[in-house]
C-alpha cells in the first residue's frame, strides 16, 4: 500500500522526498504498477494516472474513508512481437490520503489516456479561518 504525505509548502524538497520514500510501501501487483501523481488543495485531492488504451469500464475505483483503490486490466494482445513494452495484465493500486474524503462526490474521468480522479475532502478536514478579536 502506498501512503501519501502532504509536505508543508515551505518544506525543503529533499526533506519532502525523504518523507515520501520513508512512507512508501508498494502493494504487490500482478503484472503492472500504476504510477500516480497526487495534488492537493484546501478542498480536494486530485489523482492523475496514465492509462493508455483503457476505457472507463476497464477500471474500478473504490473509496473507503481515506483509502483510494484503483484496479484494472490491460487485455493481452494475441500474436508474436519483436519487442513488447506496452502494459498488459491486471493491476491494483491503493493510496492512503492524509485526510478523509467524501466518497459520494468523487469524480473520475479518462481523457486522452489520462485518468483524473477528484476526491473532495470532508468538511471537517478542510481548513477553517478563525478570526481573532482584539479587546
Amino acid at each position: 500500500m502506498t501512503y501519501y504525505i502532504t509536505p508543508h509548502r515551505h518544506m525543503h524538497n529533499r526533506m519532502a522526498q525523504r518523507m515520501m520514500s520513508y512512507a512508501n510501501e508498494f502493494e504487490s501487483t500482478r503484472d503492472y504498477q500504476l504510477s500516480l501523481n497526487v495534488q492537493g488543495n484546501d478542498d480536494e485531492f486530485i489523482l492523475s494516472a496514465l492509462v493508455p488504451g483503457m476505457k472507463a469500464e476497464d477500471l474500478n475505483i473504490q473509496v473507503l474513508e481515506n483509502v483510494v483503490t484503483i484496479t484494472g486490466e490491460y487485455k493481452e494482445n494475441e500474436g508474436e512481437y519483436l519487442m513488447q513494452e506496452l502494459p498488459q495484465g491486471t493491476f491494483r493500486r491503493s493510496l492512503r490520503l492524509p485526510t478523509a474524503v467524501n466518497a459520494e462526490k468523487v469524480d473520475a474521468k479518462i481523457v486522452n489516456g489520462i485518468l483524473t480522479v477528484k476526491l473532495p475532502k470532508v468538511e471537517s478536514a478542510k481548513p477553517r479561518t478563525i478570526k481573532v478579536e482584539a479587546k
